[in-house]
């Protein structure tokens, strides 16, 4: 029987359309973007025509785009660019949330050893980072606050555009990683307030070890790797042209469907999630349930199993029982779910599942079944 694939905030599929945008730059295109003979301009063309499509999804200027190889490097490019544009001696100073993806805490916690301030804020019950816990971690000496804009676990949908507004009366620059968000929900820079926002290729459709960093126009970011002036010196290294066309591609295609492919994924997640409580009843735990979520996340805490072995009975169905870059030892807490106040029963009993573009409604009845299935027989 044909796999169920509902793990689609782990990685997507690349769509055909950009596997074919690819392949010629793989072949016949393969000049150094840098050289002046055809076979380089070309190659520089295509570059900046995937420029301004990603541009136009996030509602900016092609200048203000540049191309890194993935989600974690555009976060350190813009939380260690923006850090170590001063020594720790000046008392520089970082927010930071408790349900950051390792990309953001890792770096803060670099950031921390070497002597700059870190402030970590908790959210509440629902996932959610209130605004007035931001306010209340701004120092004088506070250079960037860094918040995801949908939560890589739970889905939930912090409220950006509510911290941009206080970020920007106390002076202080707002990055956030919106790799889970792009593509699923409306992620326009200048409607969130954001000066700097992350973008992973393969959360939309686009190849892994290609992304994106948006920074506004006369904000001072440093490099974090050192070499020729390529992507304004912010990312030297000749250009992964193939790639980049291809991301160029997935975000034509994310702008063209949007609001078609939200309303979509957002009924599936439905009707999944009544397929799965209706049987089970209020002992089904929905996270996040009552705040904004992304349209194709749904994170449940099964009562009485453990959601390894959950899943483990169920081999077909491609799904996670947290981030795919976590720990899956039995023993592992989410710290999203830990946040969150969720028992640590509650926290091994989640699985995570993630509908796509290509997810269908049998899929969603079929899923829920084989769910339904195991937990009654491992209950």
């Amino acid at each position: 029987m044909r796999p169920l694939y509902l793990d689609y905030n782990a990685t997507t599929p690349i769509a055909p359309s950009v596997q074919e945008a690819m392949l010629p730059f793989l072949a016949e295109h393969f000049g150094n973007p840098s050289s002046t003979h055809a076979l380089g301009r070309a190659c520089r063309e295509a570059i900046e025509d995937a420029r301004s499509r990603i541009a136009a999804l996030l509602g900016t200027d092609p200048d203000e785009i540049v191309f890194t190889s993935g989600g974690t490097e555009s976060n350190n490019v813009a939380i260690k660019g923006v850090m170590l544009r001063e020594p720790p001696s000046a008392g520089g100073h970082l927010v930071i949330s408790a349900i950051e993806h390792p990309a953001v805490t890792a770096p803060a916690g670099w950031l921390r050893e070497w002597g700059y301030g870190v402030t970590v804020v908790p959210c509440n019950r629902q996932g959610v980072v209130e605004p007035e816990r931001i306010a209340e971690a701004l120092r004088p000496q506070t250079r960037l606050v860094s918040i995801m804009h949908a939560n890589n676990e739970t889905g939930v949908v912090q409220p950006i555009r509510r911290i941009a507004e206080i970020c920007r009366r106390a002076g202080v620059l707002l990055h956030t990683d919106a790799a889970q968000s792009v593509g699923k929900i409306r992620t326009h820079v200048d409607e969130l307030g954001v000066d700097l926002l992350t973008l992973a290729g393969h959360k939309v459709y686009a190849p892994k070890g290609i992304g994106a960093l948006y920074i506004r126009s006369g904000v001072a970011v440093d490099p974090v790797i050192h070499g020729a002036g390529q992507e304004a010196g912010l990312r030297p290294g000749t250009e992964n042209v193939p790639y980049i066309v291809g991301l160029g591609q997935a975000a034509l295609l994310a702008h063209k469907s949007l609001d078609r492919s939200t309303e979509r994924m957002a009924s599936l997640r439905d009707l999944l999630a009544r397929r799965l409580s209706d049987p089970i009843g209020p002992e089904l735990t929905i996270n996040g349930d009552g705040a904004e979520r992304l349209p194709n996340t749904l994170s449940v805490s099964f009562p009485g199993v453990v959601g390894g072995e959950l899943l483990g009975r169920i081999p077909e169905l491609y799904a996670s029982t947290g981030a795919a870059c976590h720990s899956d030892a039995p023993e592992h807490i989410s710290a999203t779910l830990a946040a969150m106040g969720l028992s640590a029963e509650q926290a091994r009993g989640t699985i995570r599942l993630s509908v796509g573009w290509y997810t269908s409604e049998e899929e969603i009845d079929r899923a829920a079944d084989l769910l339904l299935g195991a937990w009654e027989a491992l209950k």
